[in-house]
C-alpha cells in the first residue's frame, strides 16, 4: 500500500540539541530510494508501508549504534484508493 508518512525521530537524554543524531538520520533517509522531504519538526516520506516502516527502523537502529539508549519518534500516514497522490500532487492542491 502506498502512503506518505510524517516521521518525527527524537533521540532522548543526548542533551539540548539533536543536531548531529537528525543528521545521521537525515543520511539514512536520503540514500534510501524513497521520496523524503525534510522539514522543520520531521520527514515527510512517500513509498509502500512496509518501506517506511523498514526505514524507520534502520533509524532507530543507527541511533542506537551511536550510544541513544532512547528514542522517541512518531509517525503518521496517509493513503488514498480512488487514486495515486504523491506528496507534490497534495501541496499543488492546496495552492
Amino acid at each position: 500500500m502506498k502512503v506518505v508518512a510524517d516521521l518525527c525521530i527524537v533521540p532522548m537524554g543526548v542533551g539540548p540539541s539533536v543536531s548531529p543524531y537528525v543528521r545521521e538520520i537525515k543520511a539514512i533517509i536520503d540514500a534510501s530510494p524513497l521520496t523524503a522531504e525534510m522539514h522543520a519538526n520531521g520527514t515527510n516520506i512517500e513509498g509502500e508501508l512496509a518501506d517506511i516502516c523498514r526505514l524507520a527502523e534502520a533509524c532507530e537502529a543507527r541511533l542506537h549504534e551511536l550510544g541513544v539508549q532512547r528514542v522517541f519518534f512518531t509517525m503518521t500516514f496517509s493513503s488514498r484508493r480512488d487514486k495515486e497522490q504523491a506528496m507534490a500532487d497534495k501541496l499543488r492542491a492546496v495552492q
